[in-house]
């Protein structure tokens, strides 16, 4: 018994797939499919890669500032917040835990004001603090001593001019009350260090200071605030919860960071989803281009399938002639789409900035799109779905024209030459 798709099968599907001058506008068919393939498949690659890599980025830089979840008391002040911090750093899951006061300022710097986000944390948590970590590029997180120091985003600091050394003016709206009303708080500040997250919003508004300096600034008890946690896997948010709740306790409420982004990381999970529909169109573009290059082959090659089929070839042999002559194509376009997506992928920041350089266009600015840097990130189950989809669409596609080769009867493929 011969085994499918032998040897014969493959030297006469090899033979259909060459160029030759009678065949010629048939291999251009089969080369635009090839293409086609390849580019889609490629195009699928990198725009899954970007939005993946846009959303980790992205989620990553706002939850190292931010923390995975916030403990906060309702009354506005825990009855002793430090005994809380120390049983949430040994729970199941927790990697850091710290107090926080935060608030909003106004920023004064000659004729320009600005609200900017002050953040206070224990100085030792403030280095600890994984959005700090290595992010520090001018200054040091060891200058935030005392009651007048603060560290503020490098696009703050460039916007006005600052630098080390240099004293910040902020005006806390918790001012002092008076018979004529509250009047704001101002105090100038020490800039001990610059640092840069990578997100744009956050190095223009940002500010972190010691939290007796934040208090202090508030007026804020040393139990006012809130508790911030970082969890080992984000994503294991909704299972810790429940156990974050009991150990806050009753008079605490717990707000995780699905549910403070939640519609930025809808949006963005969305907008991936229908941006992988909508490009599956390219493929599928191939697969048809794939579909007419084999019906005219078929047609093409009626006289050697009847010729075939009169030395005793089976239905069987010619389908799978034909189903190894469209697969081919849809194969190597697929790896081929595969090696040029992943290469693309692997430098597409330089390719940014070739085409910045080149066209003199700001192609992805951070005002937009918050990041600095063009991200890519490819997943092996992205690959696995792109690949599948793009070997399923081929494989599909060159059923229809096998199938109609295997059914040519010899003698009416004879009378048709």
């Amino acid at each position: 018994m011969t085994r499918a798709f032998g040897v014969l099968e493959w030297q006469i599907a090899v033979r259909y797939l060459r160029s030759r001058r009678r065949e010629s506008f048939i291999s251009v068919i089969a080369g635009i499919s090839f293409l086609g393939i390849m580019l889609g498949v490629a195009t699928l690659i990198v725009v899954m890669a970007v939005m993946t890599g846009f959303r980790a980025d992205l989620l990553d830089r706002i939850l190292g500032v931010n923390g995975h979840a916030t403990i906060r008391a309702y009354q506005t002040e825990f009855t002793d917040r430090d005994a809380l911090v120390k049983k949430l750093e040994v729970a199941e899951g927790v990697v850091f835990a710290t107090p926080l006061l935060d608030g909003q300022a106004m920023l004064s710097s000659g004729s320009a004001v600005r609200g900017v986000l002050v953040r206070g944390l224990p100085l030792e948590k403030l280095k600890q603090l994984p959005s700090l970590q290595g992010n520090i590029i001018d200054g040091s997180l060891d200058d935030l001593t005392g009651t007048n120091t603060l560290a503020m985003g490098v696009r703050l600091a460039e916007r006005h001019g600052f630098k080390i050394g240099d004293r910040v003016s902020l005006i806390s709206p918790r001012g002092t009350i008076t018979p004529f009303g509250t009047a704001p708080r101002l105090k100038q500040f020490k800039l001990a260090a610059i640092f840069r997250i990578g997100l744009s919003e956050y190095d223009l508004n940002f500010t972190f200071m010691p939290i007796g300096s934040a208090g202090a600034f508030f007026g804020l008890s040393e139990n006012q605030g809130a508790i911030d946690i970082v969890l080992d896997d984000p994503d294991t948010i909704d299972q810790r919860a429940p156990e974050l709740r009991a150990l806050a306790g009753e008079g605490h409420y717990v707000v995780d960071w699905k549910q403070s982004n939640s519609t930025l990381a809808g949006a963005l999970e969305v907008e991936r989803n229908v941006m992988f529909m909508i490009l599956t169109m390219i493929l599928l573009v191939a697969a048809l281009n794939i579909i007419s290059g084999l019906v005219m082959l078929v047609r093409d090659k009626g006289r050697d399938i009847a010729v075939l089929r009169s030395m005793g070839a089976s239905r069987g042999l010619i389908l799978r002639v034909f189903f190894i002559t469209g697969a081919s194509i849809g194969v190597l376009g697929t790896l081929a789409g595969v090696g040029l997506g992943t290469l693309f992928c692997a430098y597409i920041e330089e390719i940014r900035q070739f085409l910045i350089w080149s066209t003199g266009a700001n192609l992805f600015p951070a005002e937009v799109y918050f990041l600095e840097r063009m991200p890519a990130l490819i997943l092996p189950s992205d690959l696995l779905q792109v690949t599948g989809m793009a070997l399923t669409l081929s494989f599909l596609s060159t059923l229809y024209p096998a199938w109609r080769a295997a059914s040519m009867e010899p003698v009416e493929a004879l009378r048709n030459e």
